[in-house]
Parts: C-alpha cells; structure tokens; sequence
C-alpha cells in the first residue's frame, strides 16, 4: 500500500494561530514569519538550491482566504542568462501576452508538489518554533509571578508530587511533598490558593515547570494583603512571620498611622479580614502581634497570649530570660513549646521562660 502523501493544512494551521493568540498571546505575525521561513526553507530544499539569498522568491500569506502561496519573481529579457532571475519574452507571453521586456513575472510555485520531506519540513519548523516561543512565554509570564498567590485545582497525585492547574489550564504546576501542609487532603477537583515558588526550564524542550507552596510563610502575606486594605496602601507593615504550616502561624505587623490600630485593622470587624485568610489554610491558626523597634517590648508581644512578668535582655547573644505567672507557664511555652518556639522564631531571639509566683 503506497505511503499517505505528507500535506500542508493551512485551513487547519490558522485556526490554530488564532486559537494561541488567545490563550497564550503568540503574535500572529510571529508565526507568520515562522511559516514564511519554513517553506522558504522547503522550497530550496525542493529546487536543490543551497544559495542562501533568494531574493526573487516571495510567500505571500492570507489568513482570511486561509490560502498560503510562493511565488518566483522573473525579469522578462531577450536572451536568458540567468535561468533563476530571468524568463524569456516568449515564455513570459505564454503565462500573459501583455507581457513586454524588462516587465517582472510572478510564477506560482506549487505547495502541493512539494516532497513528503520538504512538507515535513515546514510542519517541524513551525510546529518546533511555536513550542519555543509559547515556551518562553509562559517563562516570562510566570516569572513575573514569583512570590504571588495563584489559584489552582488539584489534578492528581504523581509520586507524591501534586499536580496542580492553574491559569484555567494553561500550565500544570507541581506542589512538590516538601511544599505540602502535612496532614492537608489534596483531592482532585480542589480549589485552592497556592504560593508561586519558582519557574524552571527543564532539558529536552519540555514546558516550563511552575513550583508551588502551601507552607511557605509568605502565603499568609499575600493572602493579608488581599484581605487588609491598610497593607496594600502602605498604612500597615508586615514586619516578620513564623510559620508552622498547618498548625499555627504569628505574624508581627506595625502601622505607620498613629491613628490605626495594626492588629485591629488584621484581624477586622468582628474578625471577618483574618477569617477570609484562615479560609484558605485548613485550620491553621494565626496570631497577629504589634511589632516593636523595643525588642523587649516586641518579645513580650510574641509571647502572646501569654502575659510577661519581667524580662532581661543579653544584647550581646541575643538571649531573652522571661519571667511570666506560674498560672500562664504552660500557655506561653504551648503545647509541644509551639508558642516559645514561634515567638523566638518572629523576633530572632533566644527566649528562656520561666514561672513566677
């Protein structure tokens, strides 16, 4: 059975080009010249030219009629010397009688008579260069995404990696095991708000892959700062953050407004801002404190809800010894040294507790 001939859809081809200019804002003009270069490419592989310069061959492209043509452009003479830039009188008058010396003719060069090969070739080109650059804009675009919330759905589990859409299909990303809330369910078919971690290029032409965060300390940021008004304007500063993902979390946030409370305008109107964060966490749960340039004072506010005695401060190991009520002992460590432990981790301190009668 004789081998299907290899054509070129063109119909088929814009339609395409239409389709990723919508979804991933290819020029059309790009792949036009993409398309251009590659039949050009086919066409001196057809005619066995190796001459780079072919300046008399044009490709003349109409998305609208979905038609797509190469034409040779000859100098009509006398005498033929050079057979590629040239067409004698009498040959010329054949195409059209009106021709006269010194007029240019436009020759069709059929695409259909092209190779197998020389039409693989324009299929490759394009569809090699399109990849490329839809490569790279997806790169770009994501890049400039790095340490921002996108949403995504969960896809599946692949070696306990998460696959995640997001950007309404454009791009699977990956919540790699480490990145993961333990204890958090990642069904398929689940919305979720995510932490852009990174973009990499992988070896072998394959598409960028985007890296996601559902521990990472700045996804409470970016959550408060789409929740909190006062952050966005420059009003409230998030200074520092200790997280434990899943579990519990402390922020420390000053405002540059005497006249706004930071900790009120966090959590909100009968809670309402620090809720539509908490939403997004699975449980967790965050304690918002006032910053202060006193470290002594900032300490204290870390250690909240517990409530400090006294505390001394060696400035030169960055040590805090603190004295809180007996009856408090237990709430300022926490369970499992949780509290102690993320209010050391918030001011930088070492903090060593202890009870007081």
């Amino acid at each position: 059975m004789p081998k299907k001939e290899q054509t070129l859809d063109f119909q088929e081809l814009f339609s395409a080009i239409d389709e990723l200019e919508r979804e991933y804002k290819i020029e059309k003009d790009y792949v036009y010249s993409v398309l251009e270069s590659a039949l050009l490419t086919a066409y001196k592989q057809v005619k066995g030219i190796k001459d780079k310069n072919l300046s008399n061959v044009k490709v003349s492209i109409d998305p609208e009629k979905g038609s797509v043509k190469i034409y040779e452009y000859r100098k009509v003479v006398e005498n033929v010397k050079d057979r590629k830039n040239e067409i004698s009188l009498e040959d010329a008058q054949k195409i059209d009688k009106r021709y006269k010396i010194g007029d240019i003719v436009a020759i069709e060069i059929p695409i259909s008579q092209f190779s197998r090969k020389a039409a693989m070739t324009v299929r490759q080109t394009v569809i090699g260069k399109i990849r490329e650059k839809k490569r790279s804009i997806i790169f770009e675009d994501y890049s400039s995404k790095i340490d921002n919330i996108v949403t995504g759905i969960i896809q599946r589990i692949d070696k306990k990696n998460v696959i995640v859409e997001i950007e309404g299909g454009k791009v699977e990303a990956i919540l790699p095991m480490e990145e993961q809330i333990p204890g958090e369910e990642y069904k398929p078919g689940t919305l979720m708000k995510f932490y852009l971690v990174d973009v990499k290029i992988p070896p072998k032409e394959k598409e960028p892959i985007v890296y996601l965060s559902r521990t990472h300390p700045n996804l409470i940021k970016r959550l408060m700062e789409n929740e909190v008004p006062e952050i966005q304007e420059g009003i409230i500063e998030i200074k520092a953050i200790a997280r434990e993902a899943g579990s519990r979390s402390k922020v420390a946030v000053y405002s540059n407004s005497l006249k706004v409370d930071p900790v009120g305008a966090c959590i909100g109107e009968k809670g309402i801002r620090i809720q539509n964060v908490l939403k997004h966490l699975n449980g967790e749960k965050i304690d918002i404190v006032k910053w202060s340039s006193d470290i002594g004072e900032f300490i204290k506010n870390a250690l909240s809800p517990a409530e400090v005695v006294h505390i001394d401060l060696n400035l030169i190991e960055k040590k805090a010894f603190v004295l809180v009520p007996n009856s408090q002992l237990s709430l300022a460590i926490g369970k499992g040294g949780q509290n102690a432990r993320l209010a050391a981790k918030l001011t930088g301190w070492k903090i060593d507790i202890k009870g007081k009668d």
